[in-house]
């Protein structure tokens, strides 16, 4: 049976402060080896360097920031996709990071993932209607074959789709239709969260509207929680409740989307929110553009002090070069921000 959920009362469950999942100093690195026979690590990728951050029941949580600075793999590790290096990951109440594989089957029950390419991530040998009942045969929740078939057929119409289209291969559908059956099948077990990994960044921009107006509408119908993982900032400020920042594995600034979109804090915010365009062209030609110089460092080798300020214009000379990274402090009510000029 699944649960119905308004918006009205999704905002009065984030406002009563009800997390659904609590990630902590969360690490995940991949090694980097040397030797042909004998391999030993040399170094390390830090993709995901000690992030926190709270999702509550019935909220969408953004996560932004350029491509490498660790959003996918920070989605995959909470979903234990990858096992992390070090850190804590507690789902409806329970520490997922020290389970077993065998225990964690049945709990990725509730919690599914979006995939980012829709042309990528569904078999081609495999038909819609089995695409969309692998999950159910894997985890024997629906046992009758007739009754799997009705309940695969209804997911379809209630993301978009043809229920007839069962009998179809993915080859024979649009960009958009693939990821609405990526969608079909994420729902499959009634989960109670989601990670979207940028969802519409490979369809077109006429369809990526849609998609995110189907999300919407299903998180409202079925209370469904979403950490969504994009690019288009603007999509973001469209869907999301919250939003996190991240750069180089951290996160640099996080709080209620209108509050980081209105007044962001961290200078890296500010220089992507700055490169959003905006509808009005007397606005648009007055502000003032925040301009980023050089490219992001590797996370193999972090900058010394701060990870920002090989690109920061505001940098402060000797702190921000040498002291580690600042905590993110609480500065305004839900509004957090980690950087040695705010702070």
């Amino acid at each position: 049976m699944t649960m119905t959920m308004t918006s009205a009362a999704r905002e009065k469950s984030i406002k009563m402060g009800e997390p659904l999942l609590q990630v902590r100093n969360l690490k995940k690195y991949f090694p980097i080896t040397s030797g042909l026979i004998i391999q030993r690590q040399v170094g390390a990728v830090k993709a995901v360097d000690d992030v926190s951050f709270d999702v509550f029941k019935g909220e969408t949580l953004g996560v932004v920031g350029e491509s490498g600075c660790g959003k996918s793999t920070t989605g995959r590790t909470v979903l234990q996709l990858y096992r992390p290096t070090s850190g804590s990951v507690v789902f409806e109440g329970e520490e997922l990071t020290t389970m077993s594989d065998s225990d964690l089957r049945s709990r990725r029950q509730r919690m599914q993932m979006i995939f980012q390419d829709p042309y990528a991530s569904l078999n081609p040998r495999m038909s819609v209607g089995n695409i969309v009942s692998e999950p159910i045969r894997i985890h024997k929740t629906i046992e009758n074959k007739a009754e799997q078939q009705e309940f695969v057929e209804a997911l379809l119409q209630k993301v978009g789709l043809n229920p007839y289209f069962v009998n179809r291969y993915p080859h024979e559908f649009s960009g958009g239709q693939r990821q609405r059956i990526g969608i079909a099948r994420a729902l499959a077990l009634n989960p109670t969260f989601i990670v979207a990994d940028e969802p519409i960044s490979a369809l077109d921009v006429s369809i990526q509207a849609q998609v995110v107006n189907l999300l919407e509408e299903l998180q409202d119908e079925l209370g469904l929680t979403y950490l969504f993982i994009a690019h288009d900032l603007s999509m973001v400020r469209h869907i999301c409740d919250r939003v996190a920042v991240m750069y180089l594995g951290k996160i640099v600034e996080i709080g209620p989307v209108d509050e980081v979109y209105d007044n962001p804090l961290h200078p890296y915010t500010q220089a992507l929110l700055s490169a959003v365009p905006l509808p009005d062209p007397l606005k648009e030609r007055d502000r003032q553009r925040v301009i980023l110089t050089g490219d992001v460092p590797s996370p193999a080798r972090p900058p010394v002090g701060c990870n920002f300020n090989t690109r920061c214009p505001v940098a402060i000379q000797g702190v921000c070069y040498q002291e580690p990274d600042p905590p993110l402090i609480e500065l305004s009510p839900g509004h957090w921000a980690a950087c040695h000029r705010v702070v």
